[in-house]
């Protein structure tokens, strides 16, 4: 049975990372994010067909993301060297270009299973997208079906409700009313 983990405190790790430019490899830890907000994005593969469209997405939007206190890292099972490799790439030829944010490789898929994406028969994460508070809990989850990509727009919807403190009804956006509790 699946152990829930929103409203708990996210599961901690520790992977190697490559920088959004390519040029220097290092390391990420839950611990580095505390006090500001996490995007925790996983995908299933470097050098596919749909994650190129989300992750790039996702880099364009990173400006909005400082904005809000919120960094943002994705992850894949793939090594250090792949991802470097697919920054390295030209948009062109499927590859990235430059990124705003860093991507970790999970090789051990350890830390996709601690967060309960991964397809143990594929040896792959599913696509899940975590939102983790300054304090290390983690406020929101989805996970979907490697054919479907994510919405930027709906990430930025659910960060602000969740910095906004209040009650949010569906559809809430920044400006709108939080409901009120009798």
């Amino acid at each position: 049975m699946a152990e829930r983990l929103v409203g708990k405190q996210a599961p901690d790790f520790t992977m190697e990372t490559v920088t959004g430019n390519g040029a220097e490899f290092g390391k990420a830890s839950l611990s580095d994010y505390k006090g500001k907000w996490l995007v925790l994005f996983f995908y299933p593969l470097d050098f596919t067909f749909v994650c190129p469209t989300e992750i790039t997405a996702l880099s364009e939007a990173y400006n909005q993301f400082k904005k809000l206190d919120t960094e943002v890292l994705g992850v894949s099972i793939d090594s250090i060297h792949s991802h470097r490799a697919w920054i390295n790439t030209p948009v062109d030829s499927n590859g990235l270009g430059k990124l705003n944010f860093p991507l970790a490789a999970d090789i051990t898929k350890s830390v996709a299973r601690d967060y309960g994406v991964l397809i143990e028969e594929e040896g792959i994460a599913l696509r899940g997208l975590f939102i983790i508070n300054p304090e290390g809990e983690l406020k929101y989850a989805v996970v979907n079906h490697n054919d479907v990509g994510r919405s930027v727009d709906e990430t930025f919807r659910v960060l602000e409700a969740l910095q906004s403190g209040g009650l949010c009804p569906m559809n809430w956006k920044k400006g709108d009313k939080h409901l009120v509790a009798n």
